[in-house]
């Protein structure tokens, strides 16, 4: 296989874009780290993985706790010695409810996962890409397209999409010379639980509420597996992966 011997992590592994994302790469012959909360669902991930794919690791991390990221990132280490792709993934969002009624506490877990978690993550990789032999690797950050336009009552999730973007940024600037590329897909609209909501109907700018359309999980997976694939000399900055009868260009 092309892939064989390449080492990718991906965070929020088990559901979703991460499930689906773990999965492709495992079957284009990555060894795939399956970083989330639940090790049940992790689980559920790898009973999923194509035989002839390459080999998963499960490991039960909250990415929004630094000894967690630390310990996630030993473990890759001792068990695969590198790492040669990151697909920063796990997100969370708070009730969509004006501003003024959110608690410290909604605020602060979505700020945690969504914008600490990417990284501590990409901190870890950093370190092992730059000292690991051959040198270098890719780090790709799920930034939705609320990264761009956000939708109604959805601040702590926009802001932390809006922070990701200067995130890839930097790290794409700060490290280029290092052999690391990082790159951001915005995904709007795909059909994973956590988007069931939209097939009956979620508010819109107007106040309205109307069923929108989604599309196949797998094409985002498909583009992550293109991300990864690229040699490190070449670089998508930023990809947008939506449903096309969505509401995006023109939102509100």
């Amino acid at each position: 296989m092309a892939n064989e011997n390449r080492i990718a992590l991906v965070t929020g592994a088990g559901s979703g874009i991460g499930r689906a994302a773990s999965l492709t790469l495992q079957k284009a012959g990555y060894s795939v780290v399956l970083a989330g909360r639940r090790m049940e669902e992790l689980e559920k991930t790898a009973a999923a993985a194509a035989p002839e794919g390459g080999k998963m690791l499960m490991v039960p991390t909250d990415v929004s706790q630094p000894d967690a990221v630390r310990a996630l990132f030993a473990k890759t280490a001792e068990v695969f010695g590198r790492l040669d792709v990151l697909f920063n993934n796990a997100g969370i969002g708070a009730p969509g409810i004006p501003m003024e009624d959110l608690t410290w506490e909604q605020w602060s877990a979505v700020v945690g996962v969504n914008l600490h978690g990417p990284f501590l993550c990409a901190q870890e990789a950093i370190r092992m890409m730059k000292a690991q032999q051959p040198r270098g690797g890719r780090i790709i950050n799920n930034g939705s397209i609320s990264a761009h336009t956000p939708r109604v009552f959805s601040a702590p999730y926009t802001a932390t999409k809006h922070a990701i973007t200067g995130l890839t940024k930097s790290i794409a600037l700060d490290y280029r010379n290092d052999g690391i590329t990082c790159g951001q897909i915005d995904v709007g609209n795909a059909a994973t639980d956590m988007t069931g909501p939209m097939t009956r109907g979620v508010r819109q700018a107007d106040g309205s509420r109307r069923a929108e359309a989604r599309m196949d999980v797998q094409h985002v997976a498909d583009a992550v597996l293109y991300m990864a694939n690229l040699p490190l000399d070449a670089n998508v900055l930023f990809m947008t992966v939506m449903a096309t009868a969505m509401p995006f260009v023109g939102r509100g």
